[in-house]
């Protein structure tokens, strides 16, 4: 007998170090919905296509299929992801 959920949640530590240029912070989209917190504060920002970028702060949904990017800050970067 099944939960009623079509689908699990996967959650990963991910770290970004401040040394990062824009070529390795590219525009991208991913197959799922996700959650992202961040675990660390930095002044790093992240920025929807089509959108000014905004501060990273505490808790971001992003959209499956939706391009995005992070924009580096000072410092590292820590942040939990969650796949839905």
């Amino acid at each position: 007998m099944g939960t009623g959920r079509p689908y699990k949640e996967e959650e990963e530590i991910r770290y970004f170090s401040s040394e990062l240029t824009e070529d390795d912070l590219v525009w991208h989209k991913d197959r799922e919905d996700r959650i992202v917190e961040v675990i660390e504060n930095t002044d790093w920002q992240f920025q929807f296509d089509n959108q000014l970028p905004q501060q990273l702060k505490s808790r971001l949904f992003i959209p499956k299929e939706t391009y995005h990017r992070i924009i580096t800050g000072t410092g590292d970067l820590k942040i939990k992801v969650v796949k839905l």
